[in-house]
């Protein structure tokens, strides 16, 4: 069986991505940010969540069939995904988990347009993020938000550049 390894790494991007906005709604604002802006970010979550529940399974599907190539392939990705950060990010860290999200699936889909003949690729390339980068870049009036916004946003480009990279061992 041939198994499409970009497939594979999107749809462990993606649920990557489904963990990080988890992770921001069960956390609390470090930051003021005017609340039209948080209000709009946090729609934009939710669009985002709903799009990726739509494109992946539960996470008990695939801790469940762990054992399917396919399924191993996309753990392993995730995986992977979760040592840089790990290594990139060290505990106590300040990070903005939507900016980290909003960032590794335009670069994914956008930039690099991965899976461009896929389902997936159709709204994740058309999705807002020029106006969600202008909100957190350029409406944001505090400069340490802004300066961890564009820290996040570098994290995660050079995050996508390595997991593009990555081959299965």
């Amino acid at each position: 069986m041939i198994i499409n390894t970009t497939k594979v790494k999107t749809e462990a991007l993606l649920l990557f991505c489904r963990d990080l906005i988890d992770s921001y709604n069960n956390s609390d604002e470090l930051v003021q940010i005017p609340i039209e802006i948080e209000t709009k970010i946090n729609d934009y979550i939710k669009q985002l969540r709903a799009a990726i529940d739509k494109a992946v399974q539960p996470a008990e599907y695939y801790l469940r069939n762990q054992r399917v190539s396919r399924i191993n392939m996309i753990l392993k990705s995730y995986n992977f995904l979760v040592k840089y950060f790990t290594k990139i990010l060290k505990e106590g860290d300040t990070i903005n988990p939507s900016m980290l999200c909003f960032t590794l699936l335009s670069t994914w889909f956008a930039e690099l347009q991965r899976v461009i003949n896929e389902k997936e690729f159709i709204y994740f390339n058309i999705f807002p993020y020029t106006q969600i980068y202008d909100m957190l870049l350029l409406d944001i009036k505090d400069s340490s938000y802004k300066a961890l916004n564009i820290k996040m946003l570098k994290i995660a480009e050079d995050a996508v550049l390595k997991f593009d990279n990555y081959r299965f061992r």
